[in-house]
């Protein structure tokens, strides 16, 4: 049975966040899409988020420190929709460790968990990690990347490009994966972590979105780029063992219940926006066609942001629970995303002319939402996972 109960201190975090989303993130948001960029890392209202312990919730956690149940995902789903639901661009733009933290916390040896996570144990002044595996010919396939780790002494040297990552500009350190063999395909794959300021960590800059503008998504260049042998993620004898794909996937999947979420956060923000907007003109209340049609467009948007919320739920309590959720962490995503963008497009047609205007909030919505199909593995791939899964196919 899953539990979906909510324990006092997680109910009083999401009212902390309530205040902020109503006071600032979804301002920024807002303020961010028509300014066309990035919040800066040195505004106020991160040093404040941070200090209040409100960094990205993507409901990962380190195992081996963990005590009692282990609910870290489910936090992070309830925490990220309810995030997204005031500005999803914002909740990405937070301070934390992002989708760095998933392959530390499952790859990483005792000693880069010390070394890496110290920073983010300073609440003076925020800190943000990031992870980059997409490149400019490898995004749904990641076992295609190109970029190259050769050992060269006590070091590796990288080379090759990587493209929307994102906060990769402010980052302190980012997770960069590369490959030992291109011809090995899933089983060349190695991790490394990048800190800022590696000499060959180049041409740092940022990509202009359709949506989700309050973050940044940057694109760079590792040119001769020395990294420590100390930064191989989990050490050679975890690569010995044939776990660096798997760690990548591992990752994907304790997060992807989260990203599902927050396409349920902009589908229920679109919903409350088109509702308020058929109270406002008298749009439920009369016995006519449109009526009847807008009742049923917020029905439909309704029942459906309700099922993807509880395949979100499911993801996560799998993964809590530490039991194979693949299948259920990609029907979640690509169920979430597919009726968070049904949700903006009929929260359009509510308004009408007020939902397309340049300036109006669901307009904004409708831009970001597409990317909640492509990130973290398109809709498609998400569909190829669950029918190989279902139908016994190898991967």
């Amino acid at each position: 049975m899953i539990d979906v109960s909510i324990a006092d201190d997680l109910a009083a975090r999401l009212d902390v966040i309530r205040r902020l989303g109503r006071d600032h993130l979804r301002p920024l948001g807002i303020e961010a899409d028509r300014n066309g960029a990035p919040v800066p890392p040195d505004h106020p209202f991160f040093a404040l988020a941070w200090r209040m312990g409100l960094g990205q919730p993507l409901g990962v956690e380190d195992r081996g420190a963990a005590a009692g149940p282990r609910t870290a995902a489910r936090r992070g789903v309830l925490l990220a929709e309810e995030m997204s639901y005031w500005d999803r661009g914002m909740s990405v733009a937070m301070p934390g460790l992002g989708l760095g933290g998933p392959p530390l916390f499952a790859m990483g040896t005792p000693e880069q968990k010390e070394r890496f996570l110290a920073p983010f144990r300073d609440r003076e002044r925020p800190h943000w990690a990031a992870f980059a595996m997409t490149e400019p010919g490898a995004g749904s396939d990641v076992a295609a990347i190109q970029t190259t780790a050769v050992r060269d002494g006590d070091a590796w040297r990288l080379d090759g490009a990587k493209t929307f990552i994102s906060n990769a500009m402010r980052a302190d350190w980012i997770v960069v994966w590369a490959t030992v063999d291109r011809s090995a395909g899933r089983a060349g794959h190695r991790a490394f972590i990048v800190e800022r300021g590696t000499p060959g960590l180049e041409d740092m800059r940022h990509e202009h979105k359709m949506g989700l503008i309050a973050y940044e998504s940057s694109s760079f260049v590792l040119r001769d780029c020395r990294v420590p042998a100390a930064n191989l993620l989990g050490g050679e004898r975890h690569y010995a063992e044939r776990a660096g794909f798997k760690g990548a996937m591992k990752s994907f999947n304790a997060t992807r219940p989260a990203i599902a979420a927050m396409a349920v956060g902009i589908a229920r923000a679109a919903y409350d926006a088109a509702r308020e907007f058929a109270r406002a003109h008298h749009a439920l209340d009369r016995p006519r066609p449109r009526s009847q049609r807008v009742r049923e467009k917020l029905a439909r948007m309704a029942r459906k942001i309700e099922a993807a919320r509880l395949l979100c739920w499911r993801a996560a309590w799998l993964a809590d629970e530490e039991q194979p959720n693949e299948v259920e962490a990609s029907m979640a995503k690509a169920f979430a995303a597919g009726i968070a963008q049904e949700a903006t497009g009929l929260a359009v047609e509510i308004l009408g002319d007020a939902g397309v205007t340049a300036d109006g909030y669901v307009e904004k919505l409708y831009r970001d939402v597409k990317a909640m199909d492509i990130v973290e593995g398109t809709g498609q791939i998400q569909r190829i996972v669950i029918a190989r899964r279902l139908v016994g196919l190898p991967h």
